[in-house]
């Protein structure tokens, strides 16, 4: 009993935490500091800029409460979807491909949503909720054909024009866009209840101060 065993259990707990923060590393060649949010973000802006020479400015990546944001956006004359469909452009393909090749080894599990603008169709029968719900599984589909593990993903939505890139022009090309998040759930503390990272809550739209690469 007493203060030897009290020795050898408070060795045995500081031997898990040591366990977990090298698990926590894990993914990023087995540098803790490598998967941290900001060191993530670094990297994806280096290997989109190298990757998608000429579409630089329809990426956007940034730091938020709650992880890492790749916001893949629409401009005029080179969409990333057709003018009301569905099915990724060639332009939206290559940008999608991109991305995956960046995020799969990423140990994070991963949001994907789906935006349009404010214009709206004649008919409530079909209506930006759904067009915004099967882009995002679009991109969901193109990431897992270039190598993302479904088992990565914690949700797939889409959120029509509700959460707005360009908040003063609604029917701006750019708000027309595939937003793709590595959750870290543990930078959220504090950050207040917007910071959730859920499947039942959306991720708190881009600041004002988003910028292509």
């Amino acid at each position: 009993g007493g203060p030897q065993d009290t020795s050898a259990a408070k060795e045995y707990y500081e031997k898990g935490d040591r366990e977990n923060e090298k698990e926590k590393g894990k993914g990023a060649g087995n540098d803790p500091d490598a998967v941290s949010p900001e060191k993530l973000q670094e990297k994806l802006k280096h290997e989109m800029q190298a990757k998608l020479k000429g579409l630089e400015d329809q990426i956007m990546v940034e730091v938020f409460p709650g992880g890492v944001r790749i916001q893949l956006v629409d401009k005029a004359g080179q969409p990333i979807f057709p003018l009301g469909g569905s099915a990724p452009t060639e332009v939206g393909r290559k940008m999608l491909e991109a991305v995956a090749g960046s995020i799969k080894d990423v140990p994070n599990k991963i949001a994907i949503e789906g935006h349009t603008d404010a214009l709206s169709y004649s008919s409530n029968r079909y209506t930006n909720w759904e067009l915004s719900t099967e882009r995002a599984s679009a991109a969901r589909k193109e990431l897992e054909t270039f190598g993302l593990n479904p088992d990565s993903l914690a949700l797939v939505a889409g959120y029509a024009a509700t959460l707005p890139l360009i908040k003063d022009n609604p029917n701006d090309p750019r708000n027309r866009r595939i937003s793709i998040i590595i959750q870290y759930p543990g930078s959220a503390e504090g950050a207040g209840a917007d910071a959730s990272v859920s499947a039942s809550s959306p991720i708190p739209p881009p600041s004002s101060s988003s910028t292509p690469l």
